[in-house]
């Protein structure tokens, strides 16, 4: 069955191992892409953007765990551990850092198949177009509009970006840091009063009344979105000032 589009990322510094992968993988129809260091593979996320990743745990320069920890910050591409190593802790380790599955060499061309498939499966589910839902709060994604009611709001992009990220993620929290690194990219992660400007404004728009309702803080960490509940007063959502503090 051809799958020529779904991109594929292979991190591994030994030619014979990419070599391997590369024929057993474009064999089944899926594009390849390759890299060697862990740097290497880090750009290739951000300027490529793949289906999935095939990460080998020892590379030249950063070891898989700090790739996979660096990538989540702005990706959440599925990622599959290739490694020798069958410790439980380093699994724990890879699964800690947001790997979406762990192989162990030497493993079987069906093996990496079938997990792969499933992982694709998974990155599949996820909200990828649409609209998104939230008591009153209506977010389409393919339109670029946002609602409440019937009403449309009018949203900056970076807004609407935030509050995307968000709801895409309801009733979860969302550290200050995610939120900047999805919004804006990498090097942003500590600009947290650009943040919450962008939160101050969007309950001025979404909000009705002082309280948050919608859009919570939680203080010090980050932010969720959640349904109202019905009757709650004012005082059972906090407000945040954009003073500077968190």
């Amino acid at each position: 069955m051809s799958r020529t589009n779904e991109k594929l990322l292979i991190v591994d510094d030994e030619d014979a191992i990419r070599k391997f992968l590369r024929i057993a993988l474009t064999g089944e129809g899926y594009q390849v892409l390759e890299a060697s260091t862990g740097q290497q593979a880090i750009e290739l996320v951000r300027e490529r953007q793949p289906d999935a990743v095939l990460l080998d745990q020892g590379l030249p320069d950063l070891d898989g765990l700090e790739v996979t920890r660096q990538v989540r910050m702005w990706s959440w591409v599925p990622i599959l551990f290739v490694s020798v190593n069958e410790e439980e802790r380093l699994k724990i380790e890879a699964f800690d850092a947001g790997a979406d599955d762990y192989l162990c060499k030497p493993f079987s061309v069906d093996e990496l198949m079938a997990r792969l498939r499933a992982a694709l499966r998974r990155k599949h589910i996820l909200p990828q177009g649409g609209r998104l839902r939230c008591g009153l709060l209506v977010l389409d994604q393919d339109g670029r509009e946002v609602l409440v009611g019937k009403e449309r709001v009018n949203l900056t992009k970076n807004e609407f970006a935030v509050l995307q990220v968000l709801m895409q993620r309801q009733g979860k929290l969302v550290s200050h840091r995610q939120l900047l690194q999805e919004v804006w990219g990498p090097g942003y992660e500590q600009d947290t009063h650009m943040l919450r400007v962008n939160i101050s404004n969007l309950r001025k728009k979404l909000e009705i009344g002082e309280a948050p309702r919608y859009l919570i803080n939680e203080q010090g960490i980050g932010y969720r979105v959640v349904e109202p509940i019905s009757g709650m007063e004012p005082e059972d959502a906090g407000k945040e000032d954009i003073s500077g503090q968190e």
